[in-house]
């Protein structure tokens, strides 16, 4: 074994993983844990692998980084066979990954800039993804993210650019745009871009990329430019991901959000208005402190009004050092029957949507050889070969996607 990298949580430590495994090339038997910080859950499945790691490759020179490690690097530090630990500024450095760089922990600080990181290879998977901001300015009383990332950092068009094209070049057909808040892109730089006007630009530069999908997104921050996009932008896909986190107003205020429920439903009714066909997911935390019965009943209602497909459901996870921690909790069997709820009424709404599939036309990205998503993200079975865009037809659909025929 050379280098092996164990990603965890965001699409952002994916694009980071391989940046890694670029620089630490060189190097011999070492094992990389990339953690996340967004749960303690995250933060349980990393100190599982590290001991896995341990237990199954003594010899192994095992380096943990990623959220989790810089906020708190000395438990990490801590764990048997840990041999260094890397906050999110020093993983990314090549001078970090040199034979010999040492076994201590890293001087931990938080990054201040996006230095664009050229990838070519996301191995094992059929679909890239490009970092194209880093950071959050925003505190959510529940997240304890922006101590690991630090502030919002935009990277420049034309490093994003350089990156797509690398990638389309190496054979990929389809791009995802991702960062810890996408919808922030563009104040700190020339011109201050707004992410619809990047990827305008980043569209009409890279004529040859056939797909490109966004990672999840604010719903209180989609600009004039990137909602045109959304309407009449066919290589842009019919799919949004939205960080909801709550359907009742009286949550998201105590969550310190920036949008209201009324809001959140206005934009997946502008959304379907402008595409019928697109596909909605989005992110909700159960058990939110201080919710109610009666608070809880809103966000399921909400999500059975609005028909979300796409449901990634948390189970409210205390971060210390956040408001919400500190706040009157909800005990957690019912924040996991509340879950369990939301994902019923989810399955519901995805069931109905792949049903509308049936007979549609639709193009589907193959990724394991017998299985991949269409434009709109819905999972799909397909015999075809990994990484190709297959124009097919929807004949069947059940509780887990649809069955396609290539046309």
């Amino acid at each position: 074994m050379s280098v092996e990298i164990l990603n965890f949580g965001c699409r952002l430590n994916t694009y980071e993983g391989e940046v890694m495994r670029g620089h630490a090339a060189a190097l011999t038997n070492t094992i990389v844990v990339n953690t996340c910080a967004v749960t303690a859950e995250a933060e349980r499945q990393a100190r599982q692998a590290i001991r896995r790691a341990h237990r199954e490759n003594p010899g192994a020179e095992i380096v943990v980084t990623g959220c989790a490690a810089q906020i708190d690097p000395a438990s990490w530090a801590g764990m048997d066979g840990v041999a260094r630990v890397l906050g999110n500024a020093d993983k990314l450095k090549p001078e970090s990954w040199l034979p010999g760089a040492g076994t201590e922990v890293s001087d931990i600080m938080l990054a201040r800039d996006t230095a664009p990181q050229l990838v070519t290879e996301f191995m094992g998977r059929s679909r890239a993804f490009v970092q194209v901001q880093q950071g959050c300015d925003h505190r959510c009383t529940f997240c304890i993210i922006p101590f690991g990332r630090g502030p919002n950092r935009s990277v420049p068009i034309g490093a994003i650019v350089d990156q797509v094209r690398a990638l389309v070049a190496s054979g990929y057909n389809e791009i995802v745009l991702t960062g810890v808040d996408v919808t922030s892109y563009g104040p700190d730089l020339p011109g201050a871009p707004t992410l619809g006007q990047m990827i305008r630009r980043l569209l009409a530069l890279v004529p040859e990329l056939p797909r490109l999908r966004l990672s999840s997104i604010d719903p209180a921050a989609i600009d004039a430019d990137l909602w045109r996009l959304i309407e009449g932008e066919a290589r842009l896909m019919p799919h949004l991901h939205l960080s909801l986190q709550a359907g009742s107003d009286m949550i998201l205020k105590r969550m310190k959000r920036r949008h209201t429920r009324a809001e959140g439903l206005a934009t997946i009714a502008r959304a379907r208005a402008m595409r019928p066909d697109i596909g909605i997911g989005a992110d909700l935390i159960a058990g939110f402190p201080t919710e109610t019965d009666d608070l809880f009943a809103e966000t399921l209602g909400m999500v059975e009004e609005a028909g979300i497909p796409f449901l990634h459901v948390f189970p409210y996870s205390e971060r210390p050092g956040t408001p919400a921690a500190r706040m009157p909790s909800v005990p957690k069997p019912v924040r996991k029957e509340r879950a369990a709820l939301l994902r019923a009424a989810s399955a519901r709404a995805a069931a109905g949507f792949y049903d509308r599939l049936i007979g549609r036309d639709v193009t589907v990205l193959c990724e394991t050889g017998t299985a991949g998503h269409t434009e709109h993200f819905a999972p799909v079975r397909l015999v075809a070969e990994p990484g190709r865009l297959v124009r097919a037809q929807v004949v069947s659909a059940d509780a887990l996607g649809i069955t396609a025929m290539a046309a």
